[in-house]
């Protein structure tokens, strides 16, 4: 009977030890799970509602409401420009541009979008624009066309969007000089082409380059009375130019030698007459 109770002993504890450590295992997977998904919530980034295209667009295409979507975007990694979809509250300003203003008009493509790709400010126009030159030009800019040929205008390889720095080539003061006169000039388009997705070079006869009115009125001027040629700037390219100007005689490394004429000092004397001896002595000149 003895021996029955202590086998019946033995077995009561080994269960409850069993029972306490399953119990114990339960209760570390579940604290560790807890711990892991109160990690993940920290580390969760908060979304925000933004508009894609939901398959690739070109340059002039209208983007309708059929041609979008709305994702779910971390709002830490929302490109700059993008549209969202804000709600529109009656009476309050609404947040950010509208991608589809109440007025119903819409927007046209100005470069090339792929599918999933984010909608973004600066790849459309204004609401209601087409895709011509005058939708790429900035307040108080102005569109300005130059005279190009394969020389001048970099073996046809300029395209809509690239900078150019200009220089003039003609008479100034009866010799022959090439000036900068001016630097990092935004080109709009390539003969009638506005596309600047477009990799194959052009043989263009003339570029719309984006100007100012002072440096509109220069580049006519320029353009009249010389030669221009264009020079492209680098991708990424912000070092400040300096003035340049280099005429022949620079060109071919010959000094001008400038002649030094010195003037003869003019002396200023009066006679007198000591005896036999007449002795001129010298002072002020009056004129």
């Amino acid at each position: 009977m003895r021996l029955v109770f202590g086998l019946v002993l033995i077995v009561g504890v080994a269960l409850a030890g069993f029972a306490a450590y399953m119990a114990k295992n339960r209760f570390d997977q579940y604290k560790k799970k807890v711990a892991d998904q109160e990690h993940q919530l920290k580390s969760n980034v908060p979304l925000e509602a933004v508009f894609i295209v939901k398959r690739q667009m070109a340059y002039g295409e209208v983007l309708t409401k059929d041609d979008v979507q709305v994702v779910a975007w971390p709002n830490n990694a929302i490109p700059e420009g993008a549209f969202k979809n804000n709600p529109v509250v009656e009476g309050e300003e609404p947040e950010g541009p509208l991608l589809f203003p109440t007025t119903g008009e819409l927007r046209t493509v100005l470069r090339v979008m792929e599918k999933d790709e984010a909608v973004l400010l600066a790849k459309v126009t204004s609401p209601g624009e087409d895709a011509g030159v005058s939708s790429r030009l900035e307040k108080g800019m102005r569109a300005f066309a130059l005279r190009v040929d394969v020389s001048s205008g970099v073996s046809g390889f300029l395209r809509p969007g690239d900078h150019v720095d200009v220089y003039w080539t003609g008479n100034s003061q009866g010799r022959e000089v090439t000036k900068l006169i001016d630097t990092k000039l935004k080109l709009l388009a390539v003969d009638q082409i506005a596309d600047g997705d477009r990799s194959a070079p052009t043989i263009a006869r003339t570029v719309t380059v984006a100007a100012s009115p002072s440096e509109v009125g220069a580049l006519a001027q320029a353009q009249s009375s010389g030669r221009l040629s264009l020079s492209l700037v680098g991708a990424g390219d912000d070092a400040e130019v300096a003035a340049v100007e280099i005429d022949q005689n620079q060109l071919l490394g010959i000094q001008d030698k400038a002649v030094v004429a010195k003037e003869v000092e003019k002396v200023c004397t009066i006679k007198t007459r000591k005896g036999a001896e007449v002795v001129e002595i010298p002072i002020p000149c009056t004129n």
